[in-house]
Order: structure tokens, then C-alpha cells, then sequence
């Protein structure tokens, strides 16, 4: 059996656009540096994603070395939007029903990002994620916090356990929607070289400089059923899913993870299994 390594590393500066490969990535306690730290509200400043707006996949943010972002999407002209900084005008706004404290865009942010979607939005950035939003402390420790991300820092998917799928979904009823890539389930760190789901039975792992707490298995929702291409929707894989990867209420793939410390991953850094 071969090492199992780090074969792909992505970061989503703002929640729900298009992802961008990296070669490397600093890993903050809340996730890696850049990823999720922008996000897009709607009406009562709820969060709005691929859930509710498929055409998010389309958009995308190139991360600026000062925490700047470059927006751009389909006829749209691209956009270069500054980090609030703490002197941002402060707001607060909804993720899944946590209320967590956000600074504003600027107006011409707002201007592009409910342009695009054809809906009123707005275009935040989460300042301090060290203490605006800790992860749920049924999986968590004291003092665990996490940016716009849905519940964890980070997600673990492996090469092995999207070839198990995949094959599974070749025999169903939708088997025309499939191979399906990666992209579909936007995790940070993807493995090559393992089992398929060998990370079920991870607790403990380490990845270049940073060890990280295996959290729980990630629960699947509508969003993997979107052509990141196309912002399409099909039904796979959660028909696949409900009927192979049913763990109580979650139809699990990938694995959400919480760093012990800070570091550096790169592409290639080997994979060890410490408990």
C-alpha cells in the first residue's frame, strides 16, 4: 500500500464561490489562511450559499496578499474588494442559526455581488475569527472557533473513497450523473494512497507541520448535487449516499477536521495516522 499524501489542497476565500488550488497553505486554528473568511447574506443577514443560489459555483474569489479579494463570474466585470479591517463598519449576521459578528464590504460590493445573484446581498468579512464563532462543543473543545465555514476549519476527503463511490453510483439509477469529481464535495485537503473510507476509523492524524483532530464525518446536503461547472443540480450523490453512507441522520463523506497547531501543508507532504 502506497504512503497516503496530501494530493490536492483548496481554499474558498468567499463561502460558496468557486474554490482555487494551492501548492501550499498556512494552517490557522480555524482553518487554512484565507479560506472562508468572506461571505455573501441576504435579507435579515442570513447566510446565502448553494443551498439557496446555486449560481455561486460560477463566481469566483482570487485571495489578495493583504485579504483582499478579486471577485468575477459570468458577465460580470471583475471587482477588487478590500478586507474591512477593524475599522469596518461592524454587523451581524446568520450562519445556520448562529448569530456571529461580521464587518461590512464596501457599497460597490454589495452593488456587484446582488447584481450577480439577481437578489438584494451584501459581501462580509469575518475580522477575528479567534473568538467570533466557536465549533459545536459536542465535537469541539474549549476555545476551538471556526471561520464561515459551515461547522469545522477544515474538510478531509480521500481519492479512494470518490473511486468507491463513484463505482457505487455507476450500478444505480442515476448512473449517467456519474464519475463525479471531486469538486462536488469542495474539501481542503484531499488524500491519495489510502483504503477507500479508511478515514472513518481516523481519531488523530498529522499532515506536514500541523496535527489535527478528526472531528466527525461530514453530513452531505444538497450542494453535492450541483455541477460546480454549470451550477446544475442532479440527484446524485445523495441517492447513492442515503442508501451506502447513512450514518443516523447524516449521509456522510469526507471527514471535518480542527487543527492542534499551526503549520504549513504542501502538496506531496505525507499522511500519518496517529490514532
Amino acid at each position: 500500500m502506497p504512503t497516503p499524501t496530501l494530493a490536492a489542497l483548496h481554499v474558498y476565500p468567499v463561502k460558496s464561490f468557486a474554490g482555487t488550488a494551492l501548492d501550499e497553505a498556512v494552517v490557522e486554528p480555524w482553518g487554512l489562511a484565507g479560506d472562508r473568511r468572506w461571505m455573501a447574506v441576504g435579507r435579515g443577514g442570513r447566510q446565502l450559499t448553494q443551498r439557496d443560489a446555486p449560481s455561486l459555483a460560477l463566481a469566483t474569489a482570487r485571495l489578495r496578499a493583504d485579504g483582499g479579494v478579486v471577485l468575477a463570474a459570468p458577465g460580470m466585470p471583475e471587482l477588487a474588494v478590500d478586507a474591512p479591517g477593524p475599522a469596518g463598519a461592524v454587523t451581524r449576521v446568520r450562519v445556520f442559526g448562529s448569530e456571529v459578528r461580521a464587518r461590512s464590504a464596501a457599497p460597490a460590493a454589495d452593488a456587484w455581488l446582488s447584481r450577480c445573484l439577481g437578489e438584494p446581498a451584501r459581501l462580509v468579512w469575518m475580522g477575528e475569527p479567534e473568538r467570533d464563532r466557536p465549533v459545536d462543543p459536542e465535537f469541539g473543545a474549549p476555545g476551538d472557533t471556526v471561520s464561515f465555514a459551515d461547522g469545522y476549519p477544515l474538510l478531509l476527503t480521500t481519492v479512494a473513497s470518490l473511486d468507491a463511490l463513484n463505482s457505487l453510483i455507476a450500478q444505480g439509477d442515476h448512473a449517467d450523473e456519474g464519475p463525479l469529481p471531486m469538486s462536488r464535495f469542495r474539501p481542503n485537503l484531499v488524500i491519495r494512497g489510502t483504503t477507500p473510507w479508511a478515514e472513518d476509523g481516523w481519531k488523530r492524524i498529522r499532515v506536514g507541520e500541523v496535527d489535527f483532530r478528526v472531528a466527525k464525518p461530514c453530513g452531505r446536503c444538497v450542494v453535492t448535487t450541483t455541477d460546480q461547472r454549470t451550477g446544475e443540480r442532479g440527484k446524485e450523490p445523495l441517492r447513492t449516499l442515503a442508501s451506502h453512507r447513512r450514518f443516523g441522520d447524516l449521509l456522510a463523506f469526507g471527514q471535518n477536521l480542527i487543527p492542534q497547531n499551526p503549520g504549513r501543508v504542501r502538496s506531496g507532504d505525507e499522511l500519518r495516522v496517529l490514532g
